[in-house]
């Protein structure tokens, strides 16, 4: 490498300065240095939009969709309000509704087929006949 040094260069070049025709390793280093900063920023940024998702799982189905649509929105829209809309839906727990509704039905399903087709229905409350002060004066037979 010696005999290649132009005449003005200095004589002693630092380590990183490779000699024509040689294999760069610094660069090649800080390629694969780059490229991997590049995928786990990536990796990261992933990871985190997709934490409300992830803290919505132990909510309801219902909860889970909205919460997952919101990530989408926010993902191809870059706005960040879906984003934390998503967060605070995901923390807040949803009150269950539909298992007391469901067993309600359940149990009117079970009385109705219970009591069969058989069952006579109610017959119908007789009329009480109207107290003669109380009926219209067109009706008094004055």
């Amino acid at each position: 490498m010696a005999e290649s040094l132009h005449p003005a260069a200095i004589h002693h070049l630092p380590p990183f300065i490779t000699a024509p025709g040689e294999t760069d390793v610094l660069f090649i280093a800080m390629a694969i240095l780059v490229l991997l900063g590049v995928i786990g920023i990536g990796v990261f940024y992933f990871k985190l939009h997709a934490l409300p998702e992830h803290m919505a799982h132990r909510g309801q189905k219902v909860q889970l969709e909205i919460v997952a649509v919101l990530a989408l929105i926010a993902l191809f829209t870059h706005n960040h309000a879906f984003w934390i809309a998503g967060l605070l839906l995901a923390l807040i727990p949803l009150p269950d509704f539909t298992t007391p509704l469901t067993s309600i039905a359940r149990s009117l399903e079970r009385i109705a087929a219970s009591a069969g087709p058989d069952v006579p229905a109610p017959p119908p409350a007789p009329e009480a006949p109207i107290p003669a002060d109380d009926r219209p004066t067109h009706q008094r037979g004055a």
